[in-house]
């Protein structure tokens, strides 16, 4: 099992366990792309998704469990695959 797919599964199990940099390196796992930055508020987008993606830690350097909820979810929207991922 590949280390993003680990980092999904942790994501999906466990929301409010993932630290701010793993919810940011899955966001980039499938191949969303930091289009800006405004204080903490950072915008994943990609081409073939409408929505944009809006992520902020929280104080004690954890992913927000809703925004990683929302993520998932956008994720299983729009059929989406982790990069390199072939099934």
């Amino acid at each position: 099992m590949t280390r993003r797919r680990k980092l999904l599964l942790k994501a999906m199990n466990n929301p409010s366990g993932l630290r701010f940099e793993e919810c940011e390196s899955l966001i980039e796992s499938f191949e969303f792309l930091l289009d800006r930055q405004r204080g903490s508020h950072r915008l994943y987008v990609r081409d073939d998704v409408r929505e944009f993606v809006n992520v902020q830690p929280r104080a004690d350097g954890k992913a927000k469990a809703a925004q990683v909820r929302d993520f998932l979810i956008l994720v299983q929207q729009y059929s989406l695959s982790l990069e390199g991922d072939e099934g």
